[in-house]
């Protein structure tokens, strides 16, 4: 399982730890991931993802992870999370007609 959130696509980020003395060594920055259970109004489930902290906070403040991934961009989306997406706009086509 690859340390990627899958609606950020946030992942691990490489750089140094630099010492009082300036000396350089190489660092692994990971990402705070959480395994969480999120409910899709659209689709009446619930989904879980793997998912940073502030990314849950994100999907909070957006009003729910329906819309949530109505806003966000396909690309940033894994594989899991773009299908979810396609339903609940599918579901959402079948209401309105």
């Amino acid at each position: 399982m690859s340390r990627r959130c899958e609606l950020t696509g946030k992942a691990v980020q490489v750089g140094h730890k630099v010492s009082h003395s300036n000396h350089k060594t190489k660092k692994r920055f990971l990402p705070n991931l959480c395994n969480v259970t999120l409910i899709s109004d659209t689709l009446a489930r619930s989904v879980s993802l793997r998912v940073t902290a502030s990314a849950l906070r994100s999907v909070e403040h957006r009003g729910g992870l329906d819309a949530y991934l109505l806003k966000a961009r396909d690309t940033d989306l894994s594989h899991g999370a773009l299908t979810i997406k396609r339903d609940i706009v599918k579901k959402q086509a079948q209401a309105a007609a």
